[in-house]
Order: structure tokens, then sequence, then C-alpha cells
């Protein structure tokens, strides 16, 4: 009786828990059974591997095989575990080395022809193998992924023949190679003309990592503004970017190899549904909130958005992550984005202009706000108000804006004043580091009160206000909150006080 095991790596959210391919072959009637809890797509590989051994001219043994996908409680889909039982089969009959697969980690799905595909999920799978101390060998589509986590070796081969030479020592496979990372042009802050209230707000959500909403007319710029904000954040470290890499591996849509350390932008139409949002599907996928990690989610026409989509924000907003429960599994996935949003005051779009164009009464408006809930309304930072430029300031010889550049400078140096003093971004400290480094004076204190009673804000809202405050301090490089901080971000309540008004 032959017995092999081979190493693979399964995917489970943004994890890939290893599993134990093993592949014993008895006495009986030929048969080939999988068991494991494997899903139909690991049910056919029994006939995709067989194709594949004979077109790698090897004997497919005549024997009673059966395939044990270990821990036996975890779910298996896709083809990704095909070469490891190619392999295992191979080696169990006594045609390639059984010694010469430990050490080893294999992935990929097999084509009739014996040729190796690509599957997703492979860096999730390399950092894994990277810590469990082994060798991982994926298909070439995926070997400048799988080389971006650096404490693993990876080598690549294009054919099941090209795996059994390199085991039998007859051939060597080829490292994977990563490729060189492409910054991308970001577009310009200097492409935005005035503004000036939200250019400041804009670099404000930056440096702090604040959440930040648009209100304005149509054509007001609020989306010129929303897509100029990755350009003067702060280039995400090592961890960061593969945090948001390997997300975007597991998702099933495709991962840069050359773009992995550039900020992701998700910008999902406002029909997109709940689970669209924050993922899910039977086999949970992340979702716009997850595939934002460590980047920016830009909502437009936030209004239009269903209420409930909106409102499964909420509880992402505050942890930085999501659970997606089923009835038959479980994943969490990461969530730490920073939202920008965009809407128009009524749903004419003109409430307030000077033009007096708006033709909406007040319950038209009090509706069209209220599809926005208090709870998600409390969670974002900034409410800024974007008017109507004057023709004027759009004629081509127009002073343009502060470029991204100036700005940037700006946000990295109030990012690191944060780094040192707490470890994190401002918007992100909790509620000790808060009263630790958010004090106010006693005239301050008073003043933060009265706003607070007069605009019936939670809470919520008055930490908020206070991380804002902090966070303008950190840009004008004062150790201390001052008044002028701490009014300018009251002030940043605007729709809240809107609120207060209509309610009245």
């Amino acid at each position: 009786m032959g017995l092999a095991i081979v190493h693979s790596r399964a995917r489970v959210g943004v994890h890939a828990p290893e599993v134990r391919v093993e592949v014993h072959l008895g006495g009986g009637l030929p048969s080939m059974s999988i068991v494991g809890l494997p899903e139909a797509a690991v049910r056919e590989a029994k006939d995709r591997v067989r194709a594949a051994i004979h077109c790698a001219q090897f004997e497919f043994p005549a024997r009673r095989i059966t395939i044990n996908l270990a821990p036996a409680d975890l779910p298996k889909h896709g083809g990704r575990f095909d070469l490891a039982i190619a392999l295992g089969i191979l080696a169990a009959s006594g045609q390639v080395s059984g010694e010469a697969l430990d050490g080893w980690e294999f992935l990929g799905e097999l084509a009739l022809t014996g040729e190796i595909r690509a599957v997703d999920g492979v860096l999730a799978a390399a950092l894994a193998s990277g810590r469990a101390g082994r060798r991982l060998l994926v298909p070439p589509a995926n070997g400048s992924e799988a080389a971006l986590a650096a404490e693993v070796e990876v080598r690549t081969a294009r054919t099941l023949l090209e795996v059994c030479a390199a085991l039998d020592a007859r051939k060597s496979l080829p490292r994977a190679e990563a490729v060189a990372c492409r910054a991308a042009a970001q577009p310009d802050l200097a492409d935005v003309r005035g503004q000036a209230q939200a250019r400041r707000a804009l670099e404000i959500a930056a440096a702090g990592a604040h959440h930040l909403l648009f209100v304005g007319p149509p054509g007001s710029g609020k989306t010129l503004l929303a897509s100029r904000l990755c350009g003067i954040l702060p280039d995400p470290d090592d961890g960061e970017a593969l945090e948001a890499a390997t997300i975007a591996s597991v998702s099933g849509r495709g991962l840069d190899p050359a773009r992995w350390r550039q900020r992701p932008f998700r910008a999902p139409h406002h029909t997109a549904s709940a689970v669209a949002l924050v993922g899910g599907g039977a086999d949970p996928r992340p979702g716009e909130i997850s595939l934002a990690h460590h980047g920016v989610l830009f909502l437009d026409e936030l209004p239009e958005w269903g209420r409930h989509a909106l409102e499964v924000l909420r509880e992402p907003l505050e942890s930085g992550c999501v659970t997606i429960s089923r009835a038959a599994r479980q994943a969490e996935f990461p969530a730490r984005f920073q939202l920008v949003a965009a809407m128009n005051p009524c749903p004419c779009g003109w409430a307030g202009d000077p033009s007096g164009r708006c033709l909406c009464n007040d319950d038209m408006i009090r509706r069209y706000r209220a599809r926005i809930s208090g709870p998600l309304m409390e969670r974002i930072d900034l409410h800024v108000e974007v008017p109507r430029l004057p023709p004027s300031a759009l004629r081509h010889d127009a002073a343009s804006g502060e470029p991204s550049a100036r700005v940037r400078e700006r946000v990295v140096r109030a990012r690191a004043i944060q780094q040192d003093r707490c470890g994190r971004a401002n918007a992100r400290i909790d509620q000790a580091q808060t009263d630790a480094h958010c004090r106010l004076a006693a005239r301050d204190s008073a003043l933060l009160e009265r706003a607070v009673d007069s605009l019936q804000l939670s809470a919520r809202s008055l930490h908020r206000i206070l991380r804002v405050a902090r966070t303008i301090a950190d840009l004008a490089d004062s150790a201390d909150i001052q008044t002028p901080h701490l009014t300018e971000a009251i002030g940043y309540r605007r729709l809240e006080r809107g609120r207060e008004r209509a309610a009245a």
C-alpha cells in the first residue's frame, strides 16, 4: 500500500490555512474518491488530474485511490489543490520521490494537458508558507504576486512534467521575481479652482484619516475633490500595503503586482447592494469596504443609496473590520477605510444657491436629508459645503490651486506627529488617548459644551470634534489645541446643524 502527504493551502477570508493532501493507494477495484468536505470543483479534480497525469506520460495507478483533504471540517473549493493531488498520486505510486515533497507547498489548477493554471489568494498563501518555513510552488501567472512575500522562497512551473523533473533533481525551477513597482500618476489638487474651505477640509481629512462629506449643487467639484484625496495621503508602509494587496488577491478580481503599494480608491455606483459593500456570498468574498482597506471609499450621491446599504457601514466605520457570517462558515475581513461622501443639498440640488433656482419646499428637503440616518452622520467627522463657483473662477487663465505635492508635505508632517504621539492617526485613537491628548483650556471646554448643547450633539460627535481639533493643531504644529482650532472643528458639523434647524 502506498501513502503520500503533500502540503497545500486553502482560502478562508484573507487567511490561507494549511491543507494536508493525504493520498492512499489500496487494493480493490480501480476508483478514486476525494473526502474532506470538497465542493463540486474539488470533486471534479479527479478527471482533471487523471488527464494531466496521462498527458505528462506517467501511469495513472489502477488502484483504489483515496484522497483526504485535512482538516476534514474545513470547506475546500476551487481547483487550487489539483497540483498537490496529482503529485500525491505520483508519489504514492512511486513515480516521483515522496521525500522530495518535504518542505514544499503546492498551489495550482491543472489543465487536461498538464499545464498549471493560476488560482486566487496566492499572496495570502505565500505569507502563510513563509511563516510555516516551507517553500512554495505556484503557476507562472501567480509568480510576481507570490514574490511580494519576501520571507518565502517561491518557484514557478508551467507544467506537471516540469514539477516532477525538478523533484527528481533533473531540472531546476525558476525563482519567482517581483515586478518593479510603478507609481501611477495621481490627479493633482491644483486642478481644483477656488473652493478654499473644501480644500482645507480635504487636507484635514488626509492629515487625521477623518471621514468627510461634501454637500453642494451639481458640478461644484465634489467628485473632483474626492478623487484628489489619495494624492495627498502618505504612502502606506509595507504592512499596510501587503494587507491591502492580500485582500485584492483573495477577492478574485485580480491584483496588479506593479501597483501593490498604491492606496486603493474605490467608487462603487449608488445602485450597489449591501452585500456588494460589505462582502458576502456562499463562499464569502470581500466587499468594497474591504477592497478600500488603507485607502479611500468614495460614495457619490449619498442619499440615493439604499438605506440598508448605508446602515451596514456603521459598524465597520467604528471597528475597522467586518465579519461575514453564513450558515456554513464565517469570515472576517479588515475594512479600515477612509470614507468620502458627496451629496446635493436637496432633491433638485440647488437649495441655498444665490440664484434662487431651488424648487424644493422644506418637507422635500427634510425627507431627502432623512435618507441618511443620524447615527451614520455622526460617524462622519467633517461636513463641508461646496458652493457653486462663479464663471470667472473657471476661466482657463484663472489662478490654479495649491498642488498636491505641497499639501502632501504638510499632511505627512502631521501624520508623523500623530505616529510619534499615539502610534496611529487621530481619527483612530481610543477614548483614553482622546482624554490624554485632546485636553482643552477651561474657556475652550465651556465653548465646546455650549456648542454641543445648542446643536444637540451626541457624545460621539463631541469626541470626534476633539479629534478633528487635534488634527488641526497638528497641522499648525501646535502642542495644544487652541481656540481657533476648536472653533474650526465645531464648524465642520454643518449637516447636524442643518438637521437642528429643520427640526425647529
